[in-house]
């Protein structure tokens, strides 16, 4: 299956979130087309979600008959070889689901599943900030934290397709218990909820009370940017526990490029400054010399274009 450059192939990328399903039509790096997310609250079990998802995605194919392969993305534990979520973070119900022998079978398509920070992290690497590059530590940070890792020009996914889960990294042996029984995971620190928490405790010990509206990364991003000192410090204080996961990760692998994604992200130099300096003060000059921290280059639709073009990639394996 090969296409020429002014008549590049259309693939068709799935995003489950914890709250919903988002579609995208792609070509290349850019979403040419979607539609209306699916709520997964609506569902209380996996096939009767299946069902509306062919149903869009049998839709999207009127409008683009060209759609070719279909890619997607998933939060939670995924065997990449086989298609199998082993479990869906978030949502109840899917556990050991084929998804991938599914879709296939329903639409007649070539389909791949994978763990959504790695879509993220193939997007970054294929059209984004990593291209170009053979060795990037990709991190989402949101709800939760996630990651993709590209080293020697290939994604590593590990024995059982689950490697990069950066989020459950330690930062402390003895820290907050995790949801796999494991201590101190990144994601306990600097997920959404728990930096908001963190943060009220904070302004707290400053003799300040905060909601906890009033400490979201948004909020504390533009109380920072107009002047609060606490904000600043609390930037630091979430740059100092991600540079210790980020900083185990460099040692270990020697990346490029350090790729970082996701609304914690959008708070720029207040927290990519204090990192780059964490960093610089706890890698030796082999492993920090001409090391990147870059942002993320796609926003929301990066899982989406990331599992859409993975997808195409592998349905030109002929794996069908």
């Amino acid at each position: 299956m090969t296409h020429s450059p002014t008549h590049p192939a259309t693939s068709l990328g799935i995003d489950f979130g914890g709250t919903s399903v988002k579609f995208g039509v792609v070509q290349g790096h850019n979403v040419i087309d979607s539609a209306p997310a699916i709520a997964t609250d609506d569902f209380t079990e996996p096939s009767p979600l299946i069902d509306a998802i062919v149903r869009v995605v049998e839709d999207l194919r009127q409008h683009h008959p060209g759609i070719c392969a279909i890619g997607a993305g998933v939060p939670g534990f995924v065997n990449f070889r086989t298609g199998t979520i082993h479990n869906l973070t978030n949502v109840a119900g899917w556990t050991n689901i084929p998804l991938r022998e599914i879709l296939h079978l329903r639409t007649g398509l070539p389909v791949t599943v994978e763990n959504d920070a790695n879509c993220m992290a193939y997007a970054e690497w294929k059209e984004g900030a990593g291209r170009g590059m053979n060795h990037l530590v990709c991190i989402t940070l949101g709800t939760g934290v996630g990651g993709g890792i590209i080293s020697h020009g290939q994604m590593l996914r590990g024995a059982n397709s689950v490697a990069g889960e950066l989020g459950q990294m330690s930062i402390d042996y003895q820290g907050r218990q995790g949801a796999y029984g494991n201590l101190g995971s990144l994601e306990d620190y600097i997920g959404n909820n728990e930096i908001a928490a963190d943060a009220r405790e904070f302004y707290a010990s400053k003799g300040v009370e905060r909601s906890v509206t009033d400490c979201t990364p948004a909020a504390l991003s533009q109380a920072a940017n107009n002047g609060d000192e606490i904000a600043v410090e609390i930037w630091k204080n979430i740059a100092a526990k991600l540079a210790t996961s980020v900083m185990n990760a460099c040692w270990l692998l020697n990346p490029e490029a350090i790729i970082i994604g996701g609304g914690v992200a959008k708070a720029g130099p207040l927290l990519f400054d204090p990192l780059l300096q964490s960093l610089h003060t706890q890698l030796s000059p082999a492993f920090h010399e001409h090391l990147k921290i870059l942002p993320a280059q796609f926003c929301n639709d990066a899982g989406i274009i990331g599992a859409a073009a993975l997808a195409l990639e592998e349905s030109e394996k002929s794996h069908y």
